[in-house]
């Protein structure tokens, strides 16, 4: 086990690298760190591929394998000269290219501290739309690769997030467990950063949880002055038009100007932070293309600043690192100004809030939210069944390309919807290329763990309801897997022909099953990919972490294929109901009414339904128009969809599911659904093609009325995680001038939203990322989807119009839950069902006569015992040489639940039934370090000073977890897992 650990993790930092490596600076002066660096992102105008290869620059030109060509030839020409880069996923790729002398020579570079990497993320990820979870794993990917492939010295001391759109206090308390140092940000609100430079307090300390004992989750974290570009009239790029600094005996000379200029602005920044230190970014978008442009006037910058100390100058400037930036904050010894909320939302100017993107492209935001539940899937049966789930009956496979190709969707220009149409398709094309291989690996595992020769089927448009197997088969099987620590009952819904069917569980009992018709609205917006005519339906039970089997028989196809289609009902449903939901309809328009929990004993008015907001093209008080990045509508009040009061419904009422489809025009539909033994309803909304004809973009909402008292206060989650409270037309660290009362007043929802009083709360789970808000007391509001004529001028250059399959108009289909619960007990439901989403069961076929008993295992569990409802597991992968990944989570915050909020201790050696462990070692939340082998720099805030605590002795039989915690572990397992 040591050996294994050395191999993986090295033996010791390299003397050199890091703080250690530092150049000298010169107390008493004012000293400038020059930062060369490129923002390269992992797709935006162009691919992925193109920004690499240096394709089609007449979009953009950009090449970044030359970037790093020429970056590592500039550093070797001279030994002063320093470097950082961010994004791996480029690295990765370069680094495949590279010789073995090149690749020495770069381990030298950052052996040396002159290249150092910073972030360490596979790319710079989105901090609005990403999910804590996939944020985290694209940072370990990257951060593996840097400690494999450039060992000790490679690990980022530094998280450098310069370029999202607003910052969130999960992803920041991420970076703090994983051991970073500081935090570097470049976009934050105009109104935010002004009063950060008249107060000097762009640097603070941020404390991003309210549940880990300080410092576990505080971050020493910096506001960059120039966003993330070089002070202007300083720009040496290839790509610029600043002068180059000629200090030879010529007409052209103009070395004192600059020199002159380069003093006022060091003078400038200074006065806005608080010592004697600043750190200027000398670099931009797809820079150092030609280093050696970029270092030559660096060089000559920096010898003739200096050379003015003679003359009484208290300006050095020096080539430096954020890193050894953070350590002269930290030399200081200075105490600091502690935040404890997040940088959202964003504002580059009065009538400029980048809340559209929280929305923007909403299908691309969903698959990317399925691709992550997948990943988690195909991981977890890789590490079950072992070396049988990589190589099998349905060929080889593994969850390298997807992981590589989720990571990439975590990209600000990526999940955000920022990117240009094509390169949305490209994300979208990689994902299906890792899904590709990851259903081998799903195939390989069930095949293996089952033991069944019958051949796995996988319908990828359930959701549209068509599937060829189910469809047309008489007999078929449903594999349905679990990747939750619990046992969970899950709904199945397939599409069949059929008029009955008899449906049996893994032990052979029957299931009652039900068949209904396919709606009208599915069946246009399949078009030609499926046939039924009906869908059946059953709740199947599957064990925690594992897999049941369930046979299905047709047996009956009485009625024509085609039954006639859906009319409308003359009378208007008045309700629906089950055994915990009564759901009230207007009986005049068709509308929600009312929401009654009856296990609880309380009821909610609730009214909603669907409007739009006319996107702004902009006026003569501002030219800014809604687009990609940005939601400016040109009204607060939005447009009913409906164009009359009363939708046209449709009742479906049997055994097991009671719904009311719901018609609000030719583009806008929804059904109201309750599943028997559900506490909660279901809103399966289907909107698009959105309307451009009549010249005005549109961004659509689902919007919630109730009568609750909320006093201007709304609760949305950060990545999915922590709850943060938001009050409308406020900001908790500046008096903020509100000049858009919508757009303003928008907040990225990952999971959940919610509006309580003193006893009730009312609580909607999204299904993906969408921006939200409480425009008035006692209202909720989602955007679902936006189509917009006019580009924003943020640089993507076309509108977000989004053609879809038909080129008429993106069609988009989500799910929206509702939960209605006292106060004291909303927390613990709400949680739980949105990890439900995020991890949903997934569901496999099998063609044949389905699987046999005997000698087939029906149903497995990879765990002897469920794990407690507030424990998670996070991550279970296989990792190189027999080990397994850990991750376990608390669920829940401090104080938040009674029960539910209390430490729980877990048992990992006797944890899995699937494989034994043998030892254990506890890592850092990135997997890259030994947990004891960070080691943070201690910082004071100006509330006094904290202490850090002593990491207790791991044991592996009682692992304590608190409120909030996440622990990640290397497990040794005993045979092949």
């Amino acid at each position: 086990m040591v050996a294994v650990l050395l191999l993986l993790f090295g033996a010791g930092a390299a003397a050199g690298c890091g703080y250690q490596s530092c150049p000298p600076t010169r107390p008493g002066l004012l000293n400038v760190h020059l930062v060369p660096h490129t923002h390269d992102d992992v797709g935006w105008l162009k691919t992925v591929d193109q920004y690499f290869y240096g394709v089609r620059n007449s979009v953009q030109h950009a090449g970044v394998r030359y970037i790093l060509d020429s970056v590592v030839a500039a550093l070797a020409a001279e030994p002063s000269r320093r470097f950082i880069y961010v994004e791996v996923a480029f690295l990765a790729r370069w680094w495949a290219q590279q010789d073995e002398a090149m690749r020495q020579r770069v381990r030298q570079l950052v052996q040396e501290g002159r290249l150092e990497l910073v972030g360490g993320g596979w790319c710079m990820n989105d901090e609005a739309a990403a999910h804590y979870g996939a944020a985290l794993e694209q940072l370990a990917l990257g951060r593996q690769f840097l400690r494999r492939e450039l060992g000790d010295c490679g690990t980022p001391r530094v998280a450098w997030q310069i370029d999202p759109f607003g910052h969130a206090r999960q992803l920041a308390a991420t970076f703090a467990q994983m051991g970073y140092d500081g935090l570097f940000l470049g976009r934050v609100d105009h109104q935010d950063k002004a009063q950060r430079e008249e107060l000097r307090q762009m640097e603070m300390i941020w404390r991003a949880s309210t549940s880990l004992q300080p410092p576990a989750a505080d971050i020493f974290t910096g506001i960059l002055p120039n966003m993330y570009n070089p002070p202007p009239g300083f720009c040496w790029d290839q790509l610029c038009s600043d002068p180059p600094v000629v200090d030879e005996d010529s007409v052209e000379n103009n070395v004192d100007t600059i020199v002159s200029s380069f003093l006022q602005v060091a003078h400038s920044q200074a006065e806005r932070y608080r010592t004697n230190h600043i750190l200027m970014t000398m670099g931009s978008d797809f820079h150092y293309e030609n280093a050696h442009l970029w270092f030559y006037n660096m060089d000559k910058l920096i010898a003739h600043v200096n050379a003015r100390q003679a003359n009484g100058s208290r300006v050095h400037v020096l080539y430096s690192t954020p890193s050894c930036y953070l350590q002269e904050l930290h030399r200081a010894n200075l105490s600091w100004s502690v935040k404890t909320d997040d940088f959202f939302p964003y504002a580059d100017g009065p009538h400029q809030f980048w809340t559209g993107y929280f929305t923007s492209r909403p299908a691309l935001k969903r698959y990317e939210r399925l691709s992550t539940n997948f990943l988690q899937i195909c991981s977890q049966l890789e590490a079950v069944a072992g070396a049988a789930a990589r190589k099998g009956p349905y060929g080889s496979g593994d969850s390298s390309v997807l992981r590589e190709a989720v990571a990439v969707a975590q990209h600000h220009d990526a999940v955000s919807g920022t990117a240009r149409q094509d390169v949305a398709d490209d994300y979208a094309r990689q994902l299906a290329g890792g899904w590709q291989r990851c259903q081998v690996v799903v195939a390989n595992a069930l095949a293996a763990l089952s033991a069944s020769r019958d051949k796995f089927v996988f319908c990828n448009a359930l959701n549209v309801s068509a599937c060829a197997l189910t469809e047309a088969a008489a007999r078929f099987s449903v594999i349905l897997y679990n990747p939750l620590g619990r046992r969970l009952s899950w709904p199945i819904r397939l599409p069949v022909n059929g008029a009955s069917y008899a449906v049996t569980d893994a032990q052979g009992h029957p299931v009652h099953s039900e068949v209904v018709p396919v709606s009208n609205v599915t069946r246009w917006l399949r078009g030609h990919a499926g046939s039924a005519a009906r869908e059946l339906l059953f709740h199947a039970s599957v064990p925690a972490l594992g897999f049941s089997t369930f046979s299905v028989s047709r047996l009956s196809r009485r009625d024509p294929l085609t039954p006639p289609a859906q009319t409308p009902h003359l009378s208007q449903p008045r309700e629906i109901r089950n055994e915990h939901i009564r759901v009230l309809f207007d009986p005049v328009t068709g509308l929600l009414e009312e929401i009654e929990n009856l296990d609880a004993g309380i009821s909610l008015p609730v009214f909603q339904s669907f409007y739009w907001y006319n996107a702004s093209i902009g006026n003569a008080e501002n030219p800014q128009a809604s687009g990609a990045y940005i939601f400016r509508p040109n009204s607060s009040d939005p447009i009913p969809v409906s164009d009359s009061k009363r939708v046209s419904t449709f009742l479906v009422k049997n055994a097991l599911v009671q719904e009311v489809h719901q018609n609000f025009s030719s583009w806008c539909s929804q059904v109201v659904r309750l599943h028997t033994g559900q506490p909660y309803l279901e809103l399966e909304w289907t909107v698009g093609p959105i309307p451009v004809q009549d010249g005005w973009g549109k961004e659509i909402i689902s919007r919630f009325e109730t009568p609750l008292r909320t006093g201007a206060l709304f609760y949305t989650d950060s990545n999915g995680r922590q709850i943060l409270e938001r009050r409308r037309n406020y900001r908790p660290t500046w008096n903020l001038n509100q000049t858009e009362p919508v757009a303003g007043n928008y907040y990225p929802v990952n999971t959940r939203i919610f509006i309580k009083d003193e006893k009730m709360q009312l609580t909607v789970l999204t299904d993906r990322s969408q921006g939200g808000s409480s425009i008035f007391d006692g209202s909720l509001e989602l955007m679902v989807h936006r189509r917009l004529l006019y580009d924003d001028g943020r640089g993507v250059g076309e509108p977000l119009l989004e053609p879809g399959a038909t080129q008429q108009g993106l069609v988009v289909r989500g799910r929206h839950l509702i939960l209605l619960d006292p106060v004291e007990s909303a927390a613990e439901r709400h949680r739980l069902l949105a990890q439900e989403l995020v991890a949903a069961p997934y569901t496999v076929l099998a063609a044949g006569e389905g699987l046999s008993f005997g000698r087939v295992r029906q149903e497995f569990s990879a765990l002897r015992t469920e794990l407690p409802h507030n424990v998670n597991l996070l991550t279970l992968s296989a990792e190189d040489g027999g080990n397994v990944l850990l991750r376990l989570e608390h669920q829940f915050e401090r104080g938040e639940s009674a029960n539910s909020s209390q430490p729980v201790t877990i048992d990992l050696l006797s944890l899995f039934s699937a494989f034994s462990i043998a030892s254990v070692q506890e890592l850092s939340l990135g997997a890259d370090l030994p947990l004891d082998a960070i080691s943070r720099l201690v910082w004071t805030p100006d509330t006094g000073p904290i202490h850090s605590h002593p990491i207790p002795k791991l044991d592996p039989h009682r692992v304590l977890l608190q409120p909030m915690e996440i622990r990640t572990f290397l497990a040794t397992v005993q045979g092949d897992p």
